[in-house]
């Protein structure tokens, strides 16, 4: 009697079937441009299969690694810490590394671009040079007066509690590139900056709330803002930002922080 085989390759496909049969196919349509190549930027299409709980990041990542390595975006921790992979996602400000494609809708295609407002660079990178200016306008940093403290600064839970919710802020852009006045007005501080002033503006170990709050009265300062909240339901941490920015204004009319 013949001893029966075991068909490896016929194993080696079925195994293969089981692994790949929660995969989607979705398509991914990316906004490219690339100032080298043309002077408009163009949709393009791409279809692939990806497991429907992973990541906008990690389809981004199969295009650059399997179909086009000419993409081109900015993406660094992957776990929503770093801020650099905001993009707008089917119109959306959002971290692609935290948007699972299960909840954008995967039966149609997905739409991923640029944050507006910024100039683009290439494909999905935009200068950040503006925003960032902007931050270090604010001077976001402690200021205090007199001589090196001999012990460390104590501050009350009450006090800290204060400004909590504007630490949380980790210089994406979404807000800034959420917001109507921006997209028109390049000199405006924007959100994200005004949030950063706000932290040190409200901190009771700081001494440069002034100085902070003259800067944001400017004519391109906190005035500009028109309360749309398309900032606080961009920011990926959960700020509220326009919450935040009437503080400010309350700030500057009473002079109470």
């Amino acid at each position: 009697m013949s001893t029966p085989t075991l068909d490896k390759h016929s194993s080696a496909l079925d195994a293969a079937e089981v692994t790949d049969a929660h995969l989607i196919t979705i398509t991914l349509r990316i906004r490219r441009f690339n100032p080298e190549v043309a002077a408009d930027a163009e949709w393009v299409d791409y279809q692939l299969a990806v497991d429907p709980k992973e990541r906008v990041l990690d389809a981004l990542h199969k295009v650059k690694w399997e179909i086009d390595g000419s993409l081109t975006f900015r993406r660094s921790c992957a776990h929503g810490i770093c801020g650099s992979d905001a993009m707008r996602i089917n119109g959306k400000n959002r971290l692609a590394c935290k948007t699972l494609i299960k909840d954008i809708n995967p039966d149609k295609p997905i739409t991923v671009e640029a944050i507006k407002g910024l100039t683009v660079l290439k494909d999905l990178v935009v200068d950040m040079d503006p925003f960032f200016q902007a931050y270090r306008d604010v001077m976001p940093f402690l200021i205090t007066k007199g001589n090196e403290p001999t012990r460390e600064r104590l501050q009350s839970a009450e006090d800290r509690e204060r400004f909590d919710d504007t630490t949380k802020c980790i210089l994406c852009a979404a807000c800034t590139s959420s917001c109507p006045v921006f997209w028109n007005d390049g000199q405006y501080f924007g959100p994200a900056a005004i949030v950063n002033a706000h932290r040190f503006i409200f901190d009771s170990r700081d001494e440069a709330g002034e100085q902070r709050l003259e800067i944001l009265n400017d004519k391109d300062g906190v005035w500009r803002c028109r309360t749309t909240f398309n900032c606080t339901d961009a920011c990926p941490r959960g700020i509220e930002v326009t919450k935040a920015i009437q503080e400010v204004k309350r700030a500057l009319i009473t002079r109470r922080f």
